[in-house]
C-alpha cells in the first residue's frame, strides 16, 4: 500500500464525526476496507446501541490469536474558535495532520488497521490476529466491556492497544483503576430564619465528604510505578436560594485506584460510609457509581513487553519507557476477558488528545503501521 493510501484511510476516519456515539459510521468504512479479503477473514459487528456498533475481525489461523485493539469514538471538538482548522477535515501542514481524533486515536486505528490490510495484501500473515474496534471508550469503555462479556477477548494470546503514547516512546502495561461516584442527599427545605424546621442537606453532603476523606486516606499503600491511590472531590450542587435552607444536594467525586487497594476496597468503605450515616436522625443519602473501571496489573518483564521493546529497537533511534497510566482504557475492561495474557498500550500520537488543534505526526503514524506489522511477525515466530 502506498503512504497516499496509508494517509488517505487515517484522513477518512478523521472525517467521520463519531463524538461520544456514531461508531456504526467508522465500523461501515472499514468494512468496506476489508471487503475484498472477505474470502480470508471473519467480519462481525456487535451493535451496542442503534448507530453504535463495535467490529470484530478476524484474521488467519492457528492455536494462539494476538488482539490489537482501538477505539472508534472521539471527545467533542469544543470551542471551535480555538481551532485553527475544521476539525473533521484533516488537514496536512509541517508534517502534521491535524484533525479531532488525529492523536486519540484515529491515528491507531488506522495503523492497526492497515498493518492487517498489507498483511492481508501480500499474504504474510502469520498467525490469527483479531481487531477489535470499539464504541464509547472516551465515556465509559463499554464498548469494550460488550466484547468481553460476549468472550471476543477470551484466551487472546496478548493484546496490543493502539492508545497514544508519546509517539510510540512509551508502552503502557499497568493503569490505574477509575471510580466515579455521586452522593445525592435529601433533607428538608425551611426558611434560614427557622432552620430548626429544616434538614439541611448540604450539611449531610459535607459530612459525608468530610469522612470520606480521611477514611480513603487509609488506603496508603503506593504502588511503585502507579503512585497512591487519589481521590478528588469534583462537584458540589445544593440548595436553591441564599434564604433557604437546602431540601436536597449532590456531591460527586473521583477515585483513582491502584492494584494493592482494588475498587471493591474502596466500596466498602464508602458504602459502608453511607450506610452509618443513614442511622443518623434526618439523614438521606445515596450512592451511585458511574462506569467503575478496575486497576490494571502489569509486569514490565512479561514476554510481550520484552518482544515490544525487542521490535521498538527495530524501528525507532530512541529507547521504549515501560509506563504506569493514571487514566483508565479499554485495557481495563479486556483484563476481565477469560484466560492468562499481557495487555500493552502503545501507538501513535502525543500530548494533544482532546486538546484543540489534535495532531499526530505523520512520520511517527507510517512508523507505527510498520511496527505493528514487525511486531506481529515476531508474535508468531
Amino acid at each position: 500500500m502506498e503512504k497516499s493510501q496509508q494517509l488517505e484511510i487515517l484522513k477518512q476516519l478523521i472525517a467521520i464525526p463519531s463524538v461520544n456515539d456514531h461508531e456504526a459510521d467508522v465500523a461501515d468504512y472499514l468494512v468496506t476496507l476489508f471487503a475484498p479479503y472477505r474470502d480470508q477473514v471473519t467480519i462481525e459487528r456487535v451493535t451496542y446501541a442503534p448507530g453504535r456498533d463495535n467490529l470484530v475481525i478476524t484474521a488467519g489461523q492457528g492455536d494462539k490469536t494476538l488482539g490489537l485493539a482501538g477505539h472508534m469514538d472521539v471527545v467533542a471538538p469544543g470551542d471551535l474558535a480555538q481551532w485553527d482548522t475544521d476539525p473533521f477535515k484533516a488537514t496536512l501542514k509541517d508534517g502534521r495532520l491535524y484533525g479531532r481524533g488525529a492523536c486519540d486515536m484515529k491515528s491507531g486505528l488506522a495503523a492497526i488497521v492497515v498493518a492487517l490490510l498489507e498483511m492481508l495484501e501480500h499474504q504474510t500473515l502469520p498467525g490469527q490476529i483479531r481487531l477489535l474496534a470499539t464504541v464509547g471508550e472516551e465515556t465509559g469503555e463499554y464498548g469494550a466491556a460488550q466484547l468481553t462479556e460476549a468472550g471476543y477477548a477470551d484466551h487472546l494470546a496478548g493484546l496490543v492497544i493502539a492508545e497514544p503514547s508519546a509517539d510510540l516512546g512509551e508502552v503502557g502495561y499497568t493503569a490505574k483503576g477509575v471510580i466515579d461516584y455521586i452522593l445525592t442527599a435529601k433533607g428538608k427545605g425551611a426558611h434560614a430564619s427557622r432552620p430548626q424546621l429544616g434538614i439541611n442537606a448540604l450539611d449531610h453532603v459535607l459530612e459525608f465528604a468530610n469522612q470520606a476523606k480521611v477514611r480513603l486516606a487509609a488506603l496508603d499503600q503506593t504502588d511503585p510505578v502507579l503512585g497512591p491511590l487519589t481521590h478528588v472531590i469534583s462537584v458540589i450542587e445544593g440548595g436553591e436560594q441564599i434564604n433557604s435552607v437546602p431540601a436536597q444536594a449532590t456531591l460527586k467525586g473521583n477515585i483513582r485506584t491502584i492494584p494493592a487497594h482494588p475498587n471493591q476496597q474502596v466500596y466498602d468503605i464508602l458504602d459502608g460510609l453511607v450506610a452509618e450515616l443513614n442511622q443518623r436522625p434526618g439523614y438521606n443519602l445515596n450512592l451511585t457509581y458511574s462506569f467503575p473501571e478496575e486497576p490494571m496489573p502489569g509486569n514490565a518483564d512479561a514476554p510481550l513487553l520484552r518482544l515490544i521493546d525487542q521490535v521498538h529497537q527495530e524501528v525507532f533511534a530512541t529507547p521504549l519507557t515501560p509506563v504506569g497510566q493514571s487514566g483508565a482504557s479499554d485495557g481495563s475492561e479486556f483484563l476481565h476477558a477469560k484466560g492468562d495474557f499481557s495487555i500493552a498500550l502503545i501507538g501513535p500520537g502525543g500530548s494533544t488528545s482532546h486538546a484543540s488543534n489534535e495532531y499526530v505526526e505523520l512520520a511517527v503514524y507510517y512508523q507505527a503501521i510498520e511496527f505493528y506489522q514487525r511486531l506481529a511477525q515476531k508474535f508468531f515466530d
